[in-house]
């Protein structure tokens, strides 16, 4: 344990205590029977650390680490993902210091709103997490969901991750599996449990309406958790997407021309008459802005340079998912197209469009 803490430099009463409250176990033996840690005791120790370097409490680590969404390789892009952030946080109030030392070298007055703008909360809206910056509730879309809830005054949001698209004038009721987005929601967002869609933890007819925003496509059992909607609520609104149309990967021209790995992950995924059949839904289109604010996969259709952008794509789990090799081939490709013109030849006609039917469907029980 000892030759353990000097490698990772903690002190070995530290490692105490992170056995003795559960977090991190040494579950092996040395040749002298001393406690030992194993590789997968190793790797989670580091897990642990770097958490801990980026402000994360003991309790926040505990739920991050036993997350059964994510396994090794997940953690460590969602660890690279927080670096990242952190160096831009860091980035971003450099540039804000050095903003202000030329302001006051050319003898100007730095006020105490403008001082307050630059380390407050202006300066975290432009550099918050990769997710909750990106992945924003786009008004025109959250209008259309909200239509949709109709005068229910109580609803459950399953798999609502961060809370966006949580109506602010209902009593809101959330479910996330992820300890990772649980602890993204910001202070006063409505109550959030841990629970899957398959199985809700609450008993039948318990709301006026359950809403499911962009989270389908990541359930084990998609037609389950819908049917499971049903029956704890009385109206059932579902933001999700069609792959079941004959050649819909070509819709978009970032999986048609780029990332035709998309296709792949979407093999399986039911199409939306075949969700809609079960609860009794009917589906519409609902079209994507030109200017969306929400980040999700297709929100850039018309600002391709985004997908260029590391945090851009990091907000949005197709990326994670095709794999490594497939998104660096997608961007460089779209680098070098975007830079020789090839793009703007191929997608000019979009210049013209306020907005596109890329394949969101709103599904309406």
């Amino acid at each position: 344990m000892g030759r353990v803490a000097e490698l990772a430099g903690v002190s070995v009463r530290t490692l105490h205590h992170y056995d003795e409250i559960g977090l991190v176990r040494p579950s092996a033996r040395t040749s002298g029977g001393y406690r030992a840690y194993s590789a997968d005791e190793v790797e989670q120790l580091r897990e642990v650390l770097v958490y801990r370097r980026l402000g994360f409490g003991l309790r926040e680590i505990a739920d991050l680490i036993t997350d059964p969404s994510t396994d090794a390789i997940a953690h460590l892009h969602r660890l690279r993902g927080l670096l990242l952030e952190k160096r831009d946080r860091t980035q971003a109030m450099v540039a804000a210091i050095d903003t202000e030392l030329e302001a006051r070298a050319r003898g100007a007055t730095v006020g105490t709103a403008e001082r307050l703008g630059m380390f407050g909360a202006r300066l975290y809206d432009t550099i918050g997490g990769a997710y909750t910056t990106t992945r924003r509730t786009d008004p025109r879309i959250a209008a259309q969901i909200w239509e949709g809830l109709g005068d229910a005054r109580t609803v459950l949001n399953v798999g609502a991750g961060t809370g966006s698209y949580e109506p602010y004038d209902r009593e809101v009721t959330a479910v996330e599996p992820s300890a990772v987005m649980r602890a993204q929601r910001p202070a006063g967002s409505a109550r959030c449990v841990a629970g899957a869609a398959e199985s809700l933890p609450f008993p039948d007819q318990s709301f006026d309406a359950a809403m499911a925003v962009s989270t389908v496509h990541h359930w084990r059992d998609p037609i389950g958790g819908l049917r499971e909607m049903r029956r704890v609520a009385r109206r059932v609104v579902v933001l999700t997407f069609d792959a079941g149309e004959p050649g819909w990967q070509d819709r978009f021209w970032l999986t048609r021309d780029y990332l035709p790995e998309f296709g792949d992950l979407l093999a399986d995924f039911p199409a939306p008459a075949d969700m809609a059949e079960p609860i009794g839904a009917v589906a519409e289109p609902v079209p994507i802005p030109f200017d969306c604010a929400d980040g999700l996969f297709e929100a850039y259709w018309r600002r391709p340079k985004a997908y260029l952008e590391e945090h851009v794509r990091r907000a949005v789990s197709t990326w994670t998912r095709v794999g490594q090799d497939a998104e660096l081939r997608a961007v460089r490709r779209l680098r070098d197209d975007l830079a020789s013109g090839e793009w703007a030849e191929r997608n000019g006609d979009l210049i013209g469009l306020d907005a596109a039917d890329l394949g969101l469907r709103l599904l309406i029980a």
